[in-house]
Order: structure tokens, then C-alpha cells, then sequence
């Protein structure tokens, strides 16, 4: 629309300038969303061609857990480092370089020819990827305040259920037509190009300028970690989203394995059967637990914490019934409750992670829960695979609805002393 005679130039350019400043920062949750949509299909990809690996490497079910636990404890181990560098260095640096090299490691699994080299690669693809989840949250919450930052997060979390159908369902169906090596090298070439494509649209956001005396004095990595572990409120999340991860990679690893022995599915049907229907429904369960936390937390003495609490509750009924499912009917819809509810608690994890720590040690927290949540998860497949040599594999998943109660306890108890209103809300990219 052309200016008016009357318009001065400067008022419409600082007008188009406002616009930017406030679409730009959802901008951001858009591309990281494509970022976190490959992070999880790259690390989801392998369980749903577990059958075939085990055949042509002559592996066991415990090896199969050794190799899904490699990822996990990799990821774990550099966990409390790549937060700690999240606070200090460009963000956006972060982000792509994690994705180039997570997703070199992810094409270099289709050339693998055993089962050590197998898990050596897996490993050093949970080495890149840990780099990412700290980055990435401190990036959107330097763009998105207290108003917006549960539904920022809660959108950038549905890619996490999109990325896991993808990579279960895609690898499975390439798998069946070409072997399973193809679509790793698949998820791989997507990643490096995705990559490249973001190094140029992805950028810094100002906040990221602040200076010493606006953030709080720089520490040395000990230190850092040393304060975030002193604070009560952060131990308990990250206690609680250890237990919550054990159970979903229980089910991330075996629910393909399940599907086939209990119900005869092809790989596949059990492929995409184990992914689309839970993952769907957490969809809509991070975007309503989003939402709704963004609301109630500013308008009542709701915390985004018991709003998680509150998804974990309801979710322990659907996970009994999960493991005991005697028809695919009642299996499909134990499947969509426990998505739905796993999808509340999700949607805020980081924000309230956030609620309870500094801005300058965001990172390093969210570095921390993502490592120690991902150490005992690394266990999970191992002790399924132990557990179902025992009890079934029907028993085991049916066990985790108890570990959901107790995690849903004291994430329900009321809070008190948390800030909501830390943290600036439309920051600009730079130029």
C-alpha cells in the first residue's frame, strides 16, 4: 500500500520495524521447531528397525538396550557442559552446530557394520544433541517473557512428538523397501541442509548483549552448577522429568516390539502404530498444558509445576491399562490418554524450570535436568528388556502407571515464592 502524502517515511518504517520486533521472536520457535522435529526423528528412527539390526548383527535384547543407553548416556554426560556454554556463547552458534554434527552422526549409522561401531555412533550422535535443548530454550526465553513463554515452549515441544512419528514411522517404511541403513542417511542429509539453510535466517536475539551487571556475574562451570543444585525447587523437577523420562523411553525403545509380539504387526504397522497415536494426542496435550499455564499462573495461585502434576495423575489409569490392553480398540485409547497427559506434563518443563532460576544460569540448569533426566532414562531400556524376560513386556509397561503416582505427589503440592514475571518479552534480533 503506498504512503500518503501526509504519512511521514520514518513513521510507516518504524511501523513495519514494530511488526518484525513482534513476529520475529515466533519466528524463532518456528525454525527450532524444524530443528527439534529432526532431533527427535533422528534419535526415534533406530528403535523401529531394532528387528532387523538384531538379525543381521545377531544381537540380543539387553545389546539392543546397550546401544539405545549409548545415546542416552553420551547425552547425559556432556549435558551440564552445554548448558553452561549456552550461557555464554551465541546461541543460534550452538544450535546449528549441534545439528550439523548430530546429524553427520546420524547418516554415518547407514555405514555401520557391527554392533560396537554401532554404539559408538549412536553415542557420539547423543554427544551433538545434547548441545541443542540448552541452547535452544535459553534462545526462545531471551525472545518470549513470562506472558508467552509456556506457549512458545509448548509449540517448540510439539515437534518432539512430530520428530518421533517421523522418524519411527519413515525409517520403518524405507526400511521395509530399500533396508534399514537409508533412512538414517535420509535424516542425515535433511539435517546438514537444515543446517545450512538457518545459518542464515536463524539470529541472536539482543538480550543476548545484556551486560554483566543486567545478568549476574559470570561463574565458572562448578560454580554454576554448584548454585542450580542448592535450589530445592530445581532438584524436584529434575527429579520428576527423571522419572517421567524413564517411562517414555521405555516406551520410545519396546512399544514397536510390543506391537509386534503381542499383536503380529508388520514392522511397519508396529512402527507407525507406536508413534502416531501417542504422539498425536501429545500434540494436543503440550498445546493445551501450554496454554492453559500461560493463563492460570497469572490470574491464580497455579504454578505451571501442578499443572504438570496434574497431567502425570490422570495419566497413571491410561498407563495401566496400556500394558493390559487386551484388544487394539482399548490399546488405541489407553495409547491417546497417555499421550494426551504425558503432552500437559511436557508442555512445561522448561518453563518451569525457568521460573525457579536466574536468567544467567538458565542454561546450565536446563543443561542439568537434561542430564541427570537423561541418565536414569538411559537405564530404561536395559531394565525393560531385564524386566520382560521375567514378567512380560505387558507387565513392565503396565508397572511404569506407578511411577507416574509418585512423580505426580509433590509435583502437585502448592509452591511458594516462584516469580512469573522474570525475563523480557518481544526482544529484537539483531541486525
Amino acid at each position: 500500500m503506498p504512503l500518503s502524502q501526509n504519512e511521514p517515511r520514518h513513521q510507516f518504517r518504524a511501523g513495519e520495524r514494530e511488526v518484525r520486533v513482534r513476529i520475529y521472536p515466533w519466528l524463532v520457535v518456528a525454525m527450532l521447531w524444524t530443528v527439534c522435529l529432526l532431533n527427535y526423528a533422528d534419535r526415534q528412527s533406530i528403535y523401529s528397525v531394532f528387528p532387523l539390526i538384531k538379525v543381521e548383527f545377531h544381537l540380543t535384547d539387553v545389546q539392543l538396550g546397550v546401544i539405545a543407553g549409548s545415546f542416552m548416556w553420551m547425552y547425559a554426560a556432556f549435558g551440564p557442559a552445554a548448558g553452561w556454554l549456552a550461557d555464554r556463547v551465541s546461541g543460534k552458534r550452538l544450535v546449528l552446530s549441534a545439528l550439523a554434527f548430530w546429524s553427520a552422526m546420524t547418516a554415518l549409522t547407514a555405514f555401520t557394520d557391527g554392533y560396537h561401531i554401532l554404539t559408538a555412533v549412536r553415542a557420539l550422535g547423543g554427544l551433538g544433541e545434547a548441545f541443542y535443548f540448552p541452547a535452544a530454550m535459553t534462545l526462545i526465553a531471551r525472545y518470549h517473557g513470562a506472558e508467552t513463554r509456556s506457549r512458545a515452549m509448548a509449540i517448540h515441544q510439539s515437534a518432539v512428538y512430530v520428530g518421533t512419528v517421523a522418524g519411527g514411522a519413515l525409517s520403518a517404511i524405507v526400511a521395509e523397501q530399500a533396508g534399514w541403513r537409508q533412512g538414517f542417511l535420509l535424516f542425515g542429509l535433511l539435517g546438514v541442509a537444515l543446517a545450512a539453510v538457518l545459518s542464515f535466517t536463524l539470529r541472536e536475539p539482543r538480550a543476548a548483549l545484556l551486560t554483566v551487571s543486567e545478568t549476574g556475574q559470570p561463574a565458572d562451570l562448578w560454580t554454576s552448577i554448584r548454585e542450580v543444585l542448592t535450589n530445592r525447587k530445581v532438584l524436584l523437577l529434575t527429579g520428576v522429568f527423571a522419572g517421567a523420562n524413564f517411562v517414555a523411553v521405555v516406551f520410545m525403545v519396546w512399544l514397536p516390539t510390543f506391537l509386534r509380539d503381542k499383536f503380529h504387526m508388520g514392522l511397519a504397522s508396529a512402527g507407525l502404530n507406536s508413534v502416531l497415536s501417542l504422539q498425536l494426542a501429545s500434540i494436543a496435550g503440550v498445546l493445551l498444558g501450554g496454554f492453559a499455564a500461560d493463563r492460570v499462573v497469572l490470574s491464580s495461585r497455579w504454578t505451571r509445576r501442578q499443572v504438570q502434576g496434574c497431567g502425570l495423575v490422570i495419566g497413571v489409569p491410561c498407563l495401566f491399562l496400556l500394558g493390559r490392553a487386551p484388544t487394539m480398540r482399548t490399546l488405541l485409547a489407553a495409547m491417546i490418554g497417555f499421550g494426551l497427559c504425558k503432552g500437559i506434563y511436557d508442555s512445561n518443563i522448561w518453563a518451569s524450570l525457568y521460573d525457579v532460576v536466574p536468567v544467567s544460569r538458565r542454561g546450565v540448569a536446563a543443561g542439568l535436568m537434561n542430564s541427570i533426566g537423561w541418565l536414569g532414562a538411559g537405564a530404561a531400556p536395559i531394565a525393560a528388556a531385564a524386566g520382560a524376560k521375567l514378567f512380560g513386556f505387558s507387565a513392565c509397561l503396565s508397572a511404569t502407571s506407578m511411577i507416574y503416582l509418585v512423580l505426580a505427589v509433590p509435583m502437585l503440592w502448592p509452591a511458594r515464592n516462584v516469580s512469573y514475571r522474570s525475563g523480557a518479552s518481544s526482544i529484537a534480533p539483531t541486525a
